[in-house]
C-alpha cells in the first residue's frame, strides 16, 4: 500500500450515519427508490467509494481514506444543498433487482409494479398465456425491461410521448440486454393502432394539479409530463381504461398504477369491477381488469374519458 494513503479513523458506518442525521436535519424529502434517510446515505456511501449496492454489513466497521472521506461529503453536501434525488446523482437505480441508468430524462424507476414482475404477475395472470405485453408510458424503460428480462419469452413493447425518455430507455435496454424489448414513440395507444396485447401494464402519470404545485423540490429536477395528470390525476389513466380494449386479446388483462388518484376513480366508476393489488406494504393504488369488464363499462368510461381535454 502507498505510505502516501491515509486511513480516517471514520468507518461506512460513521459516515452512514452521519450523512442520514444530515438529510434528517436538512428536511429532505425521500421517495425516488429510498424513503428513509438511512437508505439514501448507504447509497451515496456505497456509490462514492465504488462498492456494489448490496455489500455485506460485515464491511460496516471498515476504515475509509481521507479522500474517500472528502468525496464521500461533498455527495451528502450536493444532496442537501442541491435537493437532487439521490438516483439522479449516482445516475443509478435498481428496480426489480435490476441496475437501470437514471436521469432527468424520465421519472426515477420507484413503482411496485416491480414487485408484481418478479412475481410473474401471478395470481393476476391466473396461468393465462402472454405472448405479447405492452408497458404503457414507459419512460425510463424499467418496467418493459424487467418484464422482458423476467419473461424472455415474451414480446414487450415499451411506449412513451417523450424521445428523452425513450432514448433513456433505449440505453437501458443495451445496458441489461433486452432482446425481446421494442420501443415505441406513441401519446399512449395513438402510435400503436392495430395492434393487440395479452397484457398492458402501466405507470402513466396520477398526480394531481394541486399536488404536483406543491411537491417537493426533489420532484421538480423529474419530467413535468410524467407527473401532472390533471384535477383529480385521472386525465390519463381514463383515456387508458377507455382504449384499452380495442388493444388487449380476448382474456387479456390491463394492470394500471394511479396511486392517490384510487379514491377518485372509484368514486367516477362505482360500478367498476377492479382488482386492488395488496402488495407486502399494504396497497399502492394499483388496480387489475380484465377486458370483458371494460367493454362492460366502456360507455361509461368513454364519456368520462371523453370530457378530458
Amino acid at each position: 500500500m502507498p505510505a502516501s494513503v491515509s486511513f480516517e479513523q471514520l468507518t461506512l458506518v460513521d459516515l452512514i450515519r452521519y450523512g442520514a442525521s444530515r438529510f434528517n436535519a436538512a428536511g429532505l424529502s425521500f421517495g425516488h427508490s429510498y424513503d428513509n434517510a438511512l437508505d439514501e446515505a448507504t447509497q451515496l456511501v456505497l456509490h462514492a467509494l465504488h462498492l456494489p449496492h448490496d455489500l455485506s454489513p460485515v464491511y460496516g466497521q471498515g476504515r475509509v481514506t481521507s479522500e474517500e472521506k472528502d468525496a464521500v461529503l461533498a455527495l451528502f453536501q450536493r444532496r442537501v444543498d442541491e435537493r437532487i434525488p439521490a438516483a439522479y446523482l449516482t445516475g443509478e437505480a435498481w428496480f426489480a433487482g435490476l441496475s437501470f441508468k437514471s436521469d432527468a430524462r424520465a421519472l426515477v424507476p420507484r413503482s411496485p409494479i416491480a414487485e408484481l414482475i418478479e412475481a410473474g404477475f401471478e395470481p393476476w395472470l391466473g396461468g393465462r398465456e402472454v405472448r405479447r405485453a405492452l408497458d404503457l408510458c414507459t419512460g425510463s424503460g424499467c418496467i418493459a425491461i424487467a418484464t422482458g428480462h423476467y419473461h424472455p419469452e415474451w414480446e414487450v413493447i415499451g411506449a412513451d410521448i417523450n424521445d428523452a425518455a425513450l432514448s433513456l430507455a433505449a440505453e437501458n435496454k443495451q445496458r441489461l440486454l433486452a432482446d425481446n424489448v421494442e420501443l415505441r414513440k406513441s401519446d399512449l395507444f395513438q402510435g400503436l393502432q392495430g395492434e393487440v396485447f395479452d397484457l398492458i401494464v402501466t405507470n402513466p402519470p396520477y398526480v394531481t394539479d394541486d399536488e404536483t404545485d406543491a411537491l417537493p423540490r426533489e420532484y421538480s429536477f423529474e419530467p413535468e409530463l410524467g407527473l401532472r395528470a390533471g384535477h383529480d390525476g385521472l386525465d390519463l389513466a381514463l383515456k387508458i381504461l377507455r382504449d384499452a380494449p380495442e388493444h388487449l386479446s380476448e382474456h387479456g388483462l390491463l394492470i394500471c398504477e394511479v396511486g392517490e388518484a384510487e379514491r377518485a376513480l372509484c368514486e367516477l366508476l362505482p360500478q367498476l369491477p377492479l382488482a386492488w393489488v395488496e402488495f407486502k406494504v399494504g396497497q399502492m393504488g394499483i388496480f387489475v381488469a380484465e377486458r370483458h369488464d371494460l367493454v362492460e363499462h366502456h360507455d361509461a368510461i368513454k364519456r368520462l374519458a371523453d370530457a378530458r381535454a
